[in-house]
């Protein structure tokens, strides 16, 4: 293995591997950045153009977009509220309020910091350990997929920090999004009002666009001046993290890429589960001096490094099993079998000089990215200093495009701004977009691997606790719940006080 390995480097330090590493990273930010035009998108875009291409090249350019397309979704994120990519939702929860205080350029550098140690982490854990952290994938049934979702869940908890009754208000109301369409099971058409565009439920991407860019839009017209709370042009600072607080961040850099790798491997879980279930671990692993949700460095490090640590999990059971971790890997198995290569033991024998090739890829990507990442982030971080009045319909025009462009439906784009509507009056009253979005995603997860597990088990509910994956998915979930109830017991306590 390491005799290809080397091979493997020598040959992608060929210039025209390396501009093709470099192109597709490039390429990829850029496509991630946009609302809408997601990283699997971007994959799917270069698939037809590697057609004629050398196979490792091909190979090499579709690892730089899809390591590309998961980070360009946090400078949307941090610098309009507007996640370019649904992984980055949970970045905007502490991203965009830094760059309201004039730390963007430092978010940034934040974010390109902890999507590196994500990406190489899954990566090195591709190369040398992907036959271990498979058998453990294999061991995944419908109710440890179910209590997955249920784990994902209790994020909404740690995500009201104003009020835990409003947050749980959106995540219900999330959850009876999510019920809209065909019953997984059945078939049967739920809450479709006879409309076909709904028998596949509520489209996912439209609902984020319109919770996240077109409610950001309302409160941009709304407030105008730029979106930096100050009247002045705000410096953009520094992007790096000196000593101290780079040594502050990296036990929840280090965690959030472990996370990311591991939920990477579950086929169906992704990068949007990844980070909400790391920003979670995060805050409540927090110090009291932690400002979660007001600003907080590791806010950003945790939710980019687990969404980034994503990208080589995800690829493990692809290329050792032929079973896609999320819709990008799934694009990806294309491209593969485009080339001839069929996944199984024989990619790392009879094509091993390719696997090899295309998993070193990614280690190479993840340098570009954190090169170009660093280099531009002061250029991106001006756009905190944009006026409103140029922003607001340059982000409308991508939102329409991107929502238009997923399916190719005028219905979607009404449906955005719907949820751009439902998301601006929920922001005025109090209520998070982020608990919804959460639901939107887990929901059917929950549904399905609850549903799946009694039809398997004849009714027997003991099934749910046959598995020791299971108990420590459900102690996770009980272990997360608790510091939140605590907190909000607290200041329930010391609000009573006052009031006597």
């Amino acid at each position: 293995m390491f005799g290809m390995v080397f091979n493997a480097f020598s040959v992608l330090l060929m210039p025209i591997n390396l501009l093709a590493v470099a192109a597709g990273m490039v390429s990829g930010i850029i496509v991630g950045a946009l609302p809408g035009l997601t990283a699997t998108m971007a994959v799917a875009l270069l698939v037809p153009v590697t057609f004629s291409i050398n196979p490792i090249t091909s190979l090499a350019m579709l690892g730089g977009v899809y390591c590309g397309g998961i980070y360009g979704g946090s400078i949307s994120s941090i610098l309009l509220a507007t996640p370019g990519t649904p992984a980055a939702a949970a970045t905007a929860i502490d991203g965009h309020p830094m760059a309201q205080k004039g730390e963007a350029g430092q978010a940034l550098g934040i974010a390109t910091i902890s999507s590196f140690f994500g990406g190489i982490t899954s990566a090195v854990a591709l190369l040398f350990i992907s036959t271990w952290l498979v058998q453990f994938a294999l061991k995944f049934g419908p109710s440890e997929y179910f209590f997955l979702a249920v784990l994902g869940l209790t994020t909404i908890v740690t995500l009201s920090t104003d009020s835990l009754l409003k947050g749980l208000l959106s995540g219900v109301f999330g959850l009876l999004i999510a019920t809209v369409g065909m019953d997984p099971i059945s078939a049967f058409p739920r809450f479709t009002f006879g409309n076909v565009n709904l028998l596949s439920g509520i489209p996912f991407m439209p609902a984020m666009i319109g919770l996240f860019s077109v409610s950001q839009v309302l409160k941009l017209i709304r407030k105008g001046g730029t979106i930096s709370n100050s009247t002045d042009k705000v410096k953009i600072g520094r992007v790096m993290p000196n000593f101290k607080e780079f040594k502050r961040l990296l036990p929840t850099i280090l965690k959030g890429s472990g996370m990311g790798t591991v939920i990477g491997i579950l086929p169906g879980a992704g990068s949007t589960i990844a980070s909400f279930i790391s920003y979670n671990e995060a805050k409540r692993s927090g110090k009291k001096t932690d400002i979660f949700g007001e600003g907080e460095p590791k806010g950003v490090a945790a939710t980019e490094s687990a969404n980034n640590g994503v990208t080589g999990g995800s690829l493990i059971p692809l290329l050792t099993l032929g079973i896609p971790g999320n819709s990008v890997a799934a694009v990806l198995l294309g491209g593969l079998m485009i080339q001839g290569l069929i996944p199984g033991p024989d990619l790392f024998t009879l094509y091993g000089d390719i696997t090899y090739a295309f998993i070193v890829s990614l280690f190479i990507s993840n340098i570009f990215m954190l090169v170009i990442g660093l280099a531009g982030a002061k250029y991106f971080a001006r756009v905190t200093n944009v006026s409103n009045k140029i922003l607001v319909p340059i982000i409308l025009v991508l939102s329409v495009i991107g929502s238009f462009s997923i399916q190719n439906s005028i219905f979607d784009v009404w449906l955005m701004f719907g949820f751009g509507l439902l998301g601006f009056l929920f922001n005025f009253l109090g209520f998070s977009s982020s608990p919804i979005v959460l639901a939107l995603i887990l929901g059917p997860i929950a549904e399905e691997g609850f549903t799946r597990s009694m039809l398997l088990s004849g009714g027997e509910w003991g099934i749910f606790f046959s598995n020791p994956i299971s108990i420590i998915l459900i102690s996770l979930s009980v272990i997360a719940l608790i510091p939140p109830i605590i907190r909000y017991l607290k200041d329930r306590k010391k609000i009573s006080e006052k009031n006597n």
